[in-house]
């Protein structure tokens, strides 16, 4: 396996997507203070401040974390302004949001990430599908008392989006979002190719680690989203409102990092996706039942001779 892995890596290293130059965006903001309503202008502010520093005019996509706009944009349009100021010219910031819908007549949160290109057209959207129980819905809420809310509801518990999907904006290959822990989830990260879905030629996760503090969850959410990348064999962009934001590469190999804790912004290119899809990629956790059953059979083959 050592020198299958050996001969398929090699060559692969510094191979990025040409014209792309990703600005993500790290803002370190406490959670004691992200929701804080005193303090949503100045947490946005430092979300646009480190966009626009030094080396801006170079990006041509900016990439905010989960729900980093603190505000529902259909109540405080006013909001699209300052986002389409820091989009690049004909390129896109990419920002967690949370977003009211109306499904069935009835007004809804969904958990989301949009694009806002200059004009501040939001181009793209995509509504996170695998919800946090108790965290953003309550399961049997029929039977709970009124007034009883999710730890991260904005007031209203968080509806689901239809599931996984990929976006193609202009002048960036399409990619598939994943928001917070929809990352941890092997083979529900992209569209299905079995379905007729057209492959990503990367991931993007926008996630909100603050919850977690200064502890291993971090550290272990980021490591697992990276075996994400792996196992599709493409490229992953992960931006974190703390720890632990990065570029990955398709074979695992992290390209950029900023550490837990850390304010500031990575200035990377896009890594290239191969032009081969992995076995898993294709075939999914067959493999993983057909090789248990490999060795539970030689296990039981064996034990009877014996």
């Amino acid at each position: 396996v050592a020198a299958l892995g050996a001969v398929r890596m090699q060559g692969t290293e510094g191979r990025t997507v040409e014209g792309v130059q990703l600005r993500v965006v790290q803002p370190h903001v406490p959670q004691t203070l992200k929701w804080r309503p005193e303090e949503r202008a100045r947490n946005l502010q430092r979300h646009i401040d480190l966009s626009l520093s030094p080396g801006w005019e170079k990006a041509t996509h900016v990439v905010w974390p989960e729900t980093a706009v603190p505000y529902l944009l259909e109540r405080a349009p006013w909001v699209t302004e300052l986002l389409a100021a820091v989009a690049p010219q004909d390129g896109h910031l990419l920002t967690g949001v949370p977003r009211l819908d109306s499904r069935d007549g009835q007004v809804v949160v969904t958990n989301s990430l949009i694009a806002v290109d200059r004009t501040g057209r939001v181009a793209a959207s995509y509504d996170k599908f695998h919800l946090v129980p108790f965290g953003e819905y309550l399961p049997f809420r029929r039977f709970l008392p009124q007034g009883v809310t999710a730890i991260a509801a904005v007031g209203l518990d968080t509806m689901p989006g239809p599931g996984p999907r990929s976006i193609a904006l202009p002048g960036l290959p399409a990619f598939a979002p994943q928001i917070c822990y929809e990352a941890i989830f092997p083979g529900n990260v992209a569209p299905d190719p079995a379905a007729g879905a057209d492959r990503p030629g990367w991931l993007l996760n926008v996630t909100n680690d603050a919850w977690y503090g200064n502890t291993a969850g971090p550290h272990q959410h980021f490591a697992i989203s990276r075996v994400r990348a792996v196992e599709e064999g493409l490229p992953m962009v992960r931006a974190a409102n703390t720890g632990i934001s990065g570029v990955v590469d398709a074979y695992g190999r992290v390209t950029a990092r900023l550490p837990l804790g850390d304010a500031g912004v990575i200035d990377a290119p896009l890594p290239l996706a191969p032009e081969t899809t992995t076995p898993y990629a294709r075939f999914g956790d067959i493999l993983l039942v057909i090789a248990l059953l490999s060795v539970t059979g030689m296990i039981g083959f064996f034990s009877r001779r014996v």
